[in-house]
């Protein structure tokens, strides 16, 4: 297979006239289970996975700095001394990555040239652009010596994305992109951003992401809304309940026993969340018994919990969990990311991976005259250099 990091060198080489210093790979992620938990605190189970998006990078000798994105054929460049946002939308990330680490108090003595691009699907809630962030972070850390560590890394790419891109996402997606390790899960604490690996290495099953190709935009009223309604129930409680700070500290009897407290919809989104934040961790006790089926289950419970009292789900997700609900060799489904579309996660009997797709494939396109796009991932190390060009 032709390596994607061997094509980035290729168009550095053509770009810019020389051979770059390295190449960094940062990867996408995945979210196994823990959906809307991080912002209220809770616990979120993401995976570097193997699809990622890769950076050959050489210094200057001025202060310019010149980056070039393969996958869409465009250049821009900057210089040290004017860090601002810009109108090309893909350029603002590694703007923002540089400015934050100069805030940070980092030294960027030198202007720098980069090409990047790789094979993260765009749009699919892969985050291609924490792996872009981070990727850039660490392709900055190793050129200069500036040895930052990786917790450090992830909160400058999640600044990066509040201020240059204009996103106000969790860390999540940087902090798996960074953190990631072969064959395991993450256990990410969001309240104080401890966290431990879980072990997910079962040969006898892969990952299978559906791509509905329905674009979701995470900004929209009805993300907002579903923060202010979780908000609002943590303030309905803190009434009873005084040292609550957020969901995270709720129960689901506590939530059920102030029902009548909250209007229909602030109890459905609380009753969501404190359930799915108690799944997660169940769910990791799964994966240390290395039990994949009781996982799977899971999988479901999140899938109706989004669907039917968080609403964040649409038809062709819905359908897309639904029709593997029959199918024996798939354990567990249901959608991932923020919802409103993007793609649904699925764990599939690795012998059966090729009917599964071909199954879903046609199913889909006979109910929505669609074509559907499958990814098969597997789960590997976080951002590094690559030893080799």
């Amino acid at each position: 297979m032709y390596l994607y990091s061997e094509k980035i060198v290729e168009d550095f080489q053509q770009i810019f006239g020389k051979t770059p210093s390295f190449v960094v790979r940062a990867p996408g992620r995945i979210n196994l289970i823990g959906e809307h938990t991080d912002y209220n605190n809770g616990f979120v189970l993401p995976a570097a996975i193997d699809k990622a998006i890769y950076f050959a990078i050489a210094p200057r000798t001025d202060r310019l700095c010149k980056v070039y994105a393969a996958d869409l054929n465009d250049a821009f460049e900057f210089s040290l001394d004017s860090l601002n946002k810009c109108p090309k939308s893909w350029a603002n990330y590694l703007i923002g990555v540089t400015s934050e680490l100069i805030k940070e108090g980092y030294v960027i003595p030198t202007g720098f040239e980069v090409a990047f691009g790789g094979d993260v699907p765009n749009g699919a809630g892969l985050s291609s652009s924490a792996a872009v962030e981070s990727g850039m972070g660490w392709a900055l850390s190793e050129l200069f010596g500036l040895a930052i560590p990786r917790l450090q890394l992830a909160l400058v790419a999640q600044r990066a994305e509040h201020h240059f891109a204009g996103l106000q996402c969790g860390i999540m997606d940087m902090f798996a992109s960074i953190h990631g390790k072969a064959n395991s899960v993450i256990r990410l604490d969001c309240r104080d951003l401890t966290f431990e690996y879980f072990p997910f290495d079962f040969e006898n099953y892969q990952l299978v992401l559906c791509n509905s190709g329905v674009k979701h935009t995470l900004a929209d009223s009805a993300y907002n809304t579903r923060r202010q309604e979780c908000e609002e129930g943590v303030e309905i409680l803190q009434q009873f309940y005084p040292t609550i700070a957020s969901l995270r500290d709720v129960s689901l009897a506590q939530v059920e026993a102030h029902k009548a407290d909250f209007s229909e919809n602030v109890y459905r989104r609380c009753w969501y969340v404190t359930g799915e934040i108690e799944r997660v961790v169940s769910a990791c006790e799964d994966l240390q018994r290395g039990d994949l089926v009781a996982f799977g289950k899971k999988m479901y419970e999140t899938h109706t919990g989004l669907s039917e009292d968080y609403e964040v789900s649409c038809v062709e997700l819905d359908f897309l969990v639904e029709q593997t609900v029959a199918l024996n060799e798939v354990l567990g489904a249901r959608l991932m990311g923020g919802g409103f579309g993007g793609c649904t996660i699925n764990i599939v009997e690795t012998a059966q991976v090729d009917s599964f797709i071909e199954k879903m494939t046609v199913a889909y396109r006979e109910q929505f005259n669609k074509k559907l796009v499958c990814h098969v991932v597997g789960i590997t190390e976080g951002v590094a250099r690559l030893e080799k060009l």
